[in-house]
This record gives structure tokens, C-alpha cells and sequence, in this order.
């Protein structure tokens, strides 16, 4: 028992490592150029100084390194002695080597189209540091990928990030490939500037740590975190998430649903998911400065003026008024949730954020 054990254990490592080298592989292809070329000058720079101190001349010590790293066979600018006969078979052994690794690695970057990658990638950080209210999606997996396809079919911009460089080869969204427990894979997705974070990981364990580390960088930012066991949803709110979904629940609840109120969940489904409806689900908050504010339904006359029909109203502490009637009075910074098509929830968001000022 403790032998397989033990085994599980060196099999755990061994993939992290991997995992890590190809981490470090993504974000950093060059690597091995730059110790390859650095290596190389310092070859050149110990050989010209050995050749100076054996009599050369500075420009003949450059000559003789070269020549001899290069083994292109040109005669010696001075004779040698023993000492400098042995140096060079010394410099040979050594210089040759390195510049071979050299030569090996840029072809590697080039084979391998780490070019075209780099290039690519290079792009791909400068659109992350222009982005602004983002959503950072951490987890490439089953429930990070349909976080990421509904939040692209409504236009958000939205940032992956994941260790697995053969989880993110290939997807259509800007992506952070890196550790989550590094602070500076967080940094590297616009943490400072995004609106909210999904913790979609695998485990609890690491959906607590983005959690605590998230809301320690960025206290203003939301966060919707992914719990597989209900004992980690109390967990996950004490750390700073602002909603906790757990897939298997909300799976069994939808499926009880269909049983009970199967066209009620079609209908659902359709206006906030399908698309195939001109109409559709939103929620529309009011400015603390908006005009609306002290009127009733009735006297806004939301439904003449922008054809939207409020369905229910979250006050600023969550309570929430569900079928209001016409004399409840809209209050700044009320959430409505709102049905309409397009344009008239857009008309509606655009007429319940009119400042008092205007008319």
C-alpha cells in the first residue's frame, strides 16, 4: 500500500514537472537562444583574454577565438606554443559545443514555428492590456468552456487562463497559459482592470486560492467561483466570492425542472441563452444621479417610452420586488429586470440613465 502510494506520488511530480517545462516552453521559447548566444559571447570573451595574455594582439585574439570556435581552418595570425596549443584545444572542445547548442536552439525556434507564435502571442498581450471591465476565465474546462462561449456570444471581452498549453493550443479567446498560484499569471490577464473573475478550476482547493488571491489584489472585482462540494460553498463566500454555483446542483435542480415545468425552462432557456428570439432577458441598473428615481412605474411610463416591460425590481440592499405594480416607486441604483427585443432594452437602459438635468 504504501509502495503505490509512494509511486502515485513520483507520478504526481513527474507531471508537474512536465507540465511546468511546457509552461515555461510557451511562455518563453527564446530561452534557450538567450543562454545559448550568452554562452557564446562568453566563449568569445575567454578565449580573446586568453589569447591576449599568450602575446596576441587584441584584433588577432578576436581572429584566433573566431577561427577556432568556427573550425574554419585559417592560418594561425602567430605561431603557437604549448600552452597556447593546449588553450585552444581547450577553446575547440568548449566553443564548438556551444555554438552548436546555439545553432541547434535557433533552429528549434524557427523548425518549430515558435516565430510565428511569439509574434502571435506578442499581439495577443497587447489586446489584454488594452482591455478594460474583461472577464477573466480561469479553468480550461468543461465549465470554463461554455463560461466562455456565452460570454462571447454577447460581445465581452473575456481572458482564459490555464496551465496546460494543449488545453489552450488553438481556442478562440485571448489566454494567459501560466499558474494560478503565481500572482503574475493574474497580473498578466488584467486582473487590475477587469470587471469580474470565474474560478472554474478543477478543485475546490484551487478555486479557494484564486478566490482569496483575486480579492486581495483587487478587492472591487466580482467573483463567481465553482464549487463541486456544497461543504466548500460556505468556504468560498467567506474568501471574498460574490456567488458560488455548484454545476451538479444546479444540473439536478434543471432536471427536476423539466419534469415539473418543462416548457417554463424552454421558455428560459430561449430568451437568456437560444438567441433564436427576438426577445430576451436583462437586467438594467439605474444611476444614483438618474431622473427616474422617485417615480413610480406608472408616471415613468417605461412601457410607452421604450416598449420594455419590467418584470421585477432589485432594490440596493438585494430585496427584490417581483411583479411590481404601477404605483411602486423606482429608487437610484434599482436594478430592473427587464424582457424586451434589443433595441428596447437598449432604449431602456439609455431612458433610465438620463441625469435629473435633462429633460
Amino acid at each position: 500500500m504504501n509502495g503505490d502510494r509512494q509511486d502515485g506520488k513520483l507520478s504526481d511530480a513527474v507531471t508537474d514537472l512536465m507540465t511546468n517545462r511546457q509552461v515555461d516552453r510557451v511562455r518563453n521559447p527564446f530561452r534557450g537562444v538567450r543562454i545559448g548566444l550568452i554562452a557564446l559571447a562568453l566563449v568569445v570573451v575567454v578565449g580573446t583574454v586568453g589569447y591576449i595574455l599568450f602575446g596576441f594582439g587584441l584584433l588577432d585574439a578576436v581572429f584566433q577565438t573566431v577561427i577556432t570556435i568556427t573550425t574554419v581552418g585559417f592560418n594561425s595570425p602567430h605561431p603557437l606554443d604549448g600552452g597556447s596549443k593546449v588553450f585552444t584545444i581547450i577553446l575547440i572542445l568548449v566553443g564548438v559545443g556551444t555554438a552548436l547548442y546555439t545553432f541547434s536552439a535557433v533552429l528549434e525556434v524557427l523548425i518549430d514555428g515558435h516565430m510565428r507564435d511569439l509574434i502571435r502571442r506578442r499581439k495577443m498581450e497587447r489586446n489584454i492590456e488594452l482591455m478594460h471591465g474583461h472577464v477573466i476565465v480561469c479553468g480550461w474546462g468543461r465549465v470554463g468552456r461554455e463560461v466562455a462561449r456565452f460570454l462571447a456570444s454577447g460581445k465581452a471581452d473575456l481572458v482564459v487562463i490555464d496551465r496546460d498549453p494543449e488545453r489552450l493550443s488553438g481556442i478562440p479567446y485571448a489566454f494567459v497559459c501560466g499558474d494560478i498560484a503565481d500572482d503574475e499569471t493574474l497580473l498578466r490577464a488584467g486582473l487590475n482592470r477587469a470587471a469580474a473573475l470565474v474560478a472554474a478550476l478543477d478543485t475546490d482547493a484551487d478555486n479557494l486560492y484564486v478566490t482569496v488571491a483575486a480579492k486581495s489584489m483587487c478587492p472591487d472585482i466580482q467573483i463567481i467561483a465553482r464549487a463541486r462540494n456544497e461543504s466548500s460553498e460556505s468556504k468560498l463566500v467567506r474568501a471574498g466570492a460574490d456567488r458560488v454555483v455548484n454545476p451538479q446542483q444546479l444540473g439536478g435542480d434543471r432536471m427536476a425542472s423539466f419534469v415539473t415545468q418543462p416548457h417554463v425552462v424552454d421558455f428560459v432557456d430561449v430568451v437568456m441563452h437560444d438567441g433564436s428570439l427576438k426577445f430576451r432577458l436583462e437586467e438594467v441598473t439605474l444611476a444614483a444621479d438618474s431622473a427616474l428615481a422617485g417615480n413610480t412605474l406608472r408616471s415613468a411610463h417605461l412601457r410607452d417610452r421604450t416598449g420594455a416591460l419590467v418584470l421585477a425590481i432589485r432594490r440596493p440592499d438585494g430585496r427584490f420586488l417581483t411583479n411590481p405594480s404601477p404605483e411602486d416607486t423606482i429608487e437610484a441604483e434599482d436594478v430592473l429586470i427587464s424582457i424586451g427585443t434589443g433595441e428596447q432594452l437598449e432604449a431602456l437602459a439609455v431612458f433610465a440613465n438620463r441625469p435629473m438635468d435633462v429633460r
